[in-house]
């Protein structure tokens, strides 16, 4: 194995400056957004997903942004996984998106509320039908037997929807929005010293404020 602390490189691709920012951080994300696209990063829309049991007990884990309006971060899980749950007893979440190849970084806090049914039914009904019959088979964050367990599951499922067009979405499973109160973009830049400008407001109708933070 390498030497851990040997590991480092010089960021020195971009820099960012309040005076090339947006006055809204949605409109700023859409912006670094496209052009992670532009820049074909691998899986732009991962981002990590932070959430805290009631004993303030961390955990974290990938899950895909699926979609950004007005009211903030989309995705979908299942209701009943340890992130499902965690929400339920505590709504306060992060969020990070690492885009190495531009060497930046996004990390959003903010309140995490279920999307109305009708959005996650819609969502649900546009995945490839296997996904919406692999939402019924697994338990997730659930112990399993085996592997073969699981493919079981699926295969019971498969057979009772077999001759339905349209699979009905399971009322464990929708989406969640991530109504942010703090979106920090942070750029890399030479010796260190990193661009970090930090938006921040005290209510979802709140004016932003921009601070630039130090690395």
């Amino acid at each position: 194995m390498s030497d851990l602390a040997d590991l480092r490189r010089q960021y020195a691709q971009a820099k960012l400056s309040r005076d090339h920012v947006a006055d809204d951080p949605i409109e700023q994300f859409r912006d670094w957004f496209d052009e992670a696209l532009d820049a074909d990063v691998h899986e732009p829309n991962a981002m990590t997903l932070a959430t805290a049991a009631p004993d303030a007990a961390p955990s974290a884990r990938i899950v895909l942004l699926k979609g950004l309006d007005d009211r903030g971060f989309h995705f979908y899980t299942n209701y009943e996984s340890r992130k499902g749950t965690e929400i339920d007893q505590n709504p306060h979440v992060a969020l990070v998106f690492w885009w190495g190849p531009l060497e930046r970084q996004v990390r959003i806090e903010g309140e995490a509320t279920r999307l109305p049914d009708e959005e996650s039914t819609e969502y649900f009904h546009s995945r490839p039908r296997g996904s919406q019959l692999g939402a019924w088979a697994s338990p997730q964050s659930r112990v399993v037997d085996s592997r073969e367990a699981l493919k079981d599951h699926l295969d019971a499922v498969t057979d009772e929807y077999a001759d339905d067009e349209r699979i009905p979405r399971p009322s464990h499973w929708g989406g969640y929005v991530v109504q942010p109160t703090e979106i920090e973009f942070w750029q890399g830049r030479p010796n260190r010293l990193h661009d970090r400008l930090r938006y921040r407001r005290s209510a979802p109708d709140a004016e932003w404020t921009i601070d630039r933070l130090a690395p």
